[in-house]
């Protein structure tokens, strides 16, 4: 557990200096131009970045110690903000910022590829947990991950809108590169005890599709799960394209990051929960159940504009967080054998990210020539007022009902489903992970051979 508190506190480093740059990028364009086109673009192209790769980091996890992987994840990202540095240093900020020219995508895609490559990291951390931690405390363990998670986004909020309206892009990309280093010098005094990887047959392929397939397929109703918690990050595209744009109406920058930061106490106060409590007797219900509050909570947190409810709207929904992350880890921790988590989590995580960035890149273009239009005219006034009252973001809001509604929708006919009733019956009847870990004809007692502690936890 020692050893995984200092993984855990070098990943909330990284997190927060990628997050903290990430944001600004978001909040930057967005008052430099105005346009929720331009800001959905971003935030769908960064989690199709994370849902093209994912796979191909998992089998990099699976493959390699997980330390040297988080050098390696430290380094590149580095490297990108560092390259993404000198670009706004030798180049306008008017061409940094036309939307129609090749410098705002070089520049954009930079900053989010070092982000993305971050991603590596936390598939890395996921996978540590099993190595690290007892089974029974799995649960606990995600929870603490999730407060962490927590921590980190509260200071990435209050500091990137402080950083873009007080200092500018300039200082904010100075800030992240000294704080990426820094969590680089850190991490390379952490150790982390793990033996040499066993790599399933001598000529696997660098993307192991096949290989994260057949682990999922090995273990009843887990592609299921993986489809459920696809649901949280439906309604996660619609935020990520809209959410700023509709906070950055109701507030200045400055106050808009500060209340993203005093809102992601719910992060906190989520994970500290699991981390105390646990998930109870069967974490796939639990997690639906989550599912259906967040829908609901979606449809309504923008019913009215104002600021009051789309705060407190917006603390609860970051409460819920983490008990969706917790529950996806804490079955895959249990049900998939330790040396190919890394391509479950990265198949999981390809996945669900591909889930954002569809309805991100529909909802933006729809929202910002349609749906927005529509809503400030006298017949959207007339048709919807009634419901959403009057204000400058009516058309955001409208959004954000019928999408709040669909996620309730989806979750309940989960609830009926043959995939659910398996895992979660064989979740409760103590599946090990040693049991899943037949996928192919790599022989497990090579696996046990090499580490008999391990070998222990997952049978």
């Amino acid at each position: 557990m020692r050893t995984f508190i200092q993984v855990l506190a070098n990943t909330m480093i990284a997190n927060v200096t990628t997050s903290f740059l990430w944001f600004a990028l978001t909040f930057w364009v967005y008052l430099e131009t105005r346009s929720v086109l331009a800001t959905g673009i971003i935030g769908g192209a960064y989690m199709l970045l994370i849902a093209v790769f994912s796979i191909f980091f998992g089998t990099i996890v699976d493959r390699h110690r997980k330390h040297r992987v988080m050098v390696f994840s430290s380094l590149v990202t580095l490297g990108s903000f560092v390259i993404a540095g000198v670009l706004y240093a030798t180049q306008p900020e008017a061409a940094l910022l036309d939307l129609g020219g090749p410098w705002f995508w070089l520049f954009s895609g930079i900053i989010l590829f070092g982000s993305v490559i971050e991603n590596m990291r936390n598939i890395a951390l996921s996978t540590t947990v099993t190595l690290l931690v007892p089974e029974p405390r799995h649960a606990n363990a995600n929870g603490m991950v999730g407060t962490v998670q927590g921590l980190a986004f509260i200071v990435t909020s209050v500091f990137s809108g402080l950083a873009i309206g007080l200092a500018g892009m300039g200082w904010t990309l100075v800030i992240s590169i000294a704080a990426t280093l820094v969590a680089l010098v850190h991490l390379l005094f952490v150790r982390i005890p793990e033996d040499h990887p066993v790599v399933d047959g001598d000529h696997s392929p660098a993307i192991d599709l096949r290989g994260s397939i057949a682990a999922i397929k090995a273990a009843p109703g887990l592609f299921a799960l993986i489809l459920f918690s696809t649901f949280n990050n439906l309604i996660g595209g619609v935020y990520m394209a809209l959410m700023d744009p509709y906070g950055l109406t109701l507030f200045p920058v400055e106050a808009w990051g500060v209340v993203l930061g005093v809102s992601a106490t719910g992060f906190i106060v989520g994970g500290l929960v699991i981390a105390k409590w646990g998930l109870g007797r069967n974490p796939i219900r639990t997690m639906l159940l989550v599912v259906v509050a967040m829908g609901l909570l979606g449809a309504l947190f923008t019913i009215r504009e104002w600021w009051v409810l789309y705060g407190v709207g917006i603390w609860v929904y970051m409460t819920l967080i983490p008990v969706v992350e917790a529950a996806e880890q804490t079955v895959i921790q249990k049900v998939v054998p330790f040396r190919r988590q890394g391509r479950v989590f990265g198949f999981a995580q390809a996945f669900e990210a591909a889930a954002a960035p569809i309805t991100a890149f529909l909802i933006a273009p729809i929202a910002q020539f349609w749906i927005i239009p529509y809503m400030e005219s006298n017949e959207g006034r007339a048709t919807w007022g009634w419901l959403l009252g009057d204000g400058d973001a009516r058309g955001i809001a409208l959004v954000f009902l019928f999408s709040g509604l669909a996620m309730v929708v989806l979750a309940l006919i989960a609830f009926g489903t043959r995939s659910y009733r398996m895992l979660s019956a064989e979740y409760q009847q103590g599946g090990a992970a040693g049991d899943a870990g037949e996928p192919d004809d790599a022989d497990e007692s090579d696996a046990a051979a090499s580490d008999p502690a391990r070998a222990q936890r997952t049978t």
